[in-house]
């Protein structure tokens, strides 16, 4: 039976694919034998990335193997790995260490030549310090395809022949021209569409096809007035293709993996309050040079060519990187960076003409870059308004019900505005990877704090998570600090802190942040402040009170809050009694400033 293509679901954070190939790599020209297909398998479990804070691995091991897994503190030797893997008892223990491979295969990362492991240059730009990880997305899916000699499960060229990516945008832009023949908004294709009629799309001839059905669906179901009556029409509809399609009802899984994945290339947009997946309207000139180019089907390509082919991150050569494609793009970017300068009633910048190709690419980047922080100021002259603090308030309490980001993307997202709200910041900047829109698109890579925050009285950063156990303090415990200390190195100011965002607290980071902020981290204290999300809703709320009496605060009177906090820890004997008075230092924070404004 056919199958709905999909973006593997075995690493759900790219982040993750990193850490596994930093562990491949220490493999890199040995043979991919059973040994060591084992043995990379032990070497995730030794480095803890696979494994650790996932309560069903620790199914059937030792407590005292539990215990090594989750005490950070302590190094896993490979003989203590080699113990732990077998005692979970494999039926087939060379698959464990196959499947942890192949995604980093899939998606050209690594590959085996000459029956050797080898890191690819994909593989090696990810593993760099300034690696995009949409630049590697977009690299990787222009090249993936169905059939693949790597992927048995869609080998067979008589039922599968499309690159994905390139058929999926190639769907779009043709619901779109329909829409637009028949008087209908263009608005790309919904979410349910996504599910019902781009993962079911397996072969480009169908394009044209399976985008007049989507329109026929879309038409029908508006045509239906009750809940029940489309939710049984949905229903019905994936009855139907659940006769030939085998993996249907795991197609929710798919649709939002496909979707985060696809955006993170930057070539996607998404709209109608996260509902609706339509092309980038600030790329139309890459895009429809894509579709010009490429009609969505497969190459024929030997399992040599094809791991060379979509591992190379030099290939396809993309076909607007020529003179007069790329100086039509200049152009855009141009105009639209002139148009919010004068909307932030600025003097619009004076672009030099430019013909060398290489200096085009560069100078579209820059410019990229610069439309960026324009965006970012027109946002925060539009967070003075009042309404929008209830939003981020809204968007906070409901962090997990985030209609298009994942959770933890969408806590860097709102943390961000917050703090823009807060008070008189020079300059808040999120190191998440936004698209053409400004709009998140991933949290921040691990090598740089999520948020940076420039003040005229002090610096900060801020570093955020959704976890809640004890893998709060494995991911954020030594990392936070390390990326404060760095931060305190190159800060142009005396005074400089760290502000923690979470859910909630666990007492072992509470533990290691007590210690840095009271007594030292690498022979210097800290100025660590834990908030909770709760917290940070309360600071908007005193904020939301301040200005509707037509008052604001400073940043100064922010620092005093920051600076009430980390003083706790000299009066106090343990780190839980810190957590319990950080409430009482936010009420008496906001008694004081009250007092002051009136």
């Amino acid at each position: 039976m056919k199958k709905l293509w999909s973006i593997s679901t075995t690493l759900r954070n790219p982040e993750r694919l990193r850490s596994f190939l930093a562990v491949l790599r220490e493999m890199e020209g040995q043979v991919w034998t059973k040994k060591n297909q084992i043995n990379f398998q032990i070497k995730l479990i030794q480095n803890r990335v696979y494994g650790f804070g996932k309560p069903q691995f620790y199914n059937g091991l030792m407590q005292k193997q539990i215990d090594l897994v989750d005490d950070t503190t302590w190094p896993i030797s490979f003989q203590q790995a080699t113990e732990i893997f077998n005692q979970k008892q494999y039926t087939d223990p060379a698959m464990r260490g196959r499947t942890s491979y192949k995604p980093l295969e899939k998606i050209g990362l690594a590959n085996i030549i000459d029956d050797k492991i080898n890191i690819t240059s994909l593989g090696e730009y990810l593993l760099g310090y300034n690696y995009d990880l949409g630049e590697l997305f977009f690299k990787s899916f222009l090249k993936w395809q169905y059939p693949n000699p790597v992927d048995r499960e869609f080998s067979d060229g008589n039922i599968y022949n499309l690159k994905p990516f390139l058929a999926t945008l190639h769907l779009i832009n043709k619901v779109n021209k329909i829409c637009k023949e028949k008087n209908i908004k263009e608005k790309g294709i919904s979410r349910l569409e996504f599910e019902l009629f781009a993962l079911t799309l397996i072969n480009y001839k169908d394009i044209t096809t399976q985008a007049k059905k989507l329109i026929k669906f879309r038409l029908a179901l508006l045509k239906i007035t009750t809940h029940k009556d489309k939710n049984d029409f949905i229903s019905n509809y994936k009855e139907e293709l659940s006769l030939k399609f085998s993996n249907v009802y795991n197609s929710r899984d798919y649709v939002d993996n496909a979707i985060w994945y696809f955006r993170m290339t930057r070539y996607i947009y998404i709209r109608g309050g996260g509902y609706y997946v339509d092309l980038e309207p600030r790329r139309m000139v890459e895009i429809n040079s894509l579709l010009n180019t490429y009609d969505g089907g497969c190459e024929t390509l030997s399992k040599k060519e094809y791991t060379e082919y979509i591992s190379n991150i030099d290939l396809p050569i993309l076909p607007w990187e020529t003179k007069e494609k790329l100086t039509e793009i200049y152009n855009k970017l141009a105009q639209d960076v002139n148009n919010l300068e004068f909307e932030l009633e600025q003097n619009s910048s004076v672009f030099e003409a430019i013909t060398n190709i290489s200096d085009l690419k560069n100078t579209i980047e820059n410019i990229r870059e610069y439309r960026t922080k324009l965006q970012n100021l027109i946002l925060k002259n539009e967070l003075t308004e009042i309404s929008k603090i209830d939003e981020v308030v809204k968007n906070l309490t409901n962090i997990r019900k985030s209609a298009d980001l994942k959770p933890s993307i969408a806590l860097e997202k709102y943390i961000t505005i917050a703090l823009n709200i807060i008070n008189d910041a020079k300059n808040i900047q999120a190191n998440a990877k936004v698209g053409d829109d400004n709009e998140f698109i991933f949290t921040a890579p691990s090598n740089k704090p999520d948020i940076e925050c420039y003040y005229d009285s002090f610096n900060s950063i801020c570093e955020v998570t959704m976890l809640i156990g004890r893998d709060q303090w494995h991911n954020e415990g030594q990392p936070v600090m390390r990326h404060f200390r760095d931060f305190e190195i190159k800060s142009n100011q005396k005074q400089n802190y760290c502000l923690f965002v979470a859910p909630k607290i666990h007492r072992d980071t509470i533990n290691t942040y007590w210690t840095s902020t009271k007594y030292e981290y690498e022979g210097a204290k800290q100025k660590i402040v834990p908030f909770t999300i709760n917290q940070i809703i309360e600071i908007l709320k005193i904020i939301k009170d301040i200005r509707n009496n037509s008052n604001d605060i400073t940043n100064l009177q922010f620092k005093q809050l920051l600076d009430d906090i980390v003083n706790i820890t000299n009066k106090s004997t343990k780190s839980d009694d810190w957590l319990r008075k950080i409430p009482e230092c936010i009420v008496e924070w906001k008694d004081n400033i009250e007092s002051v404004a009136t």
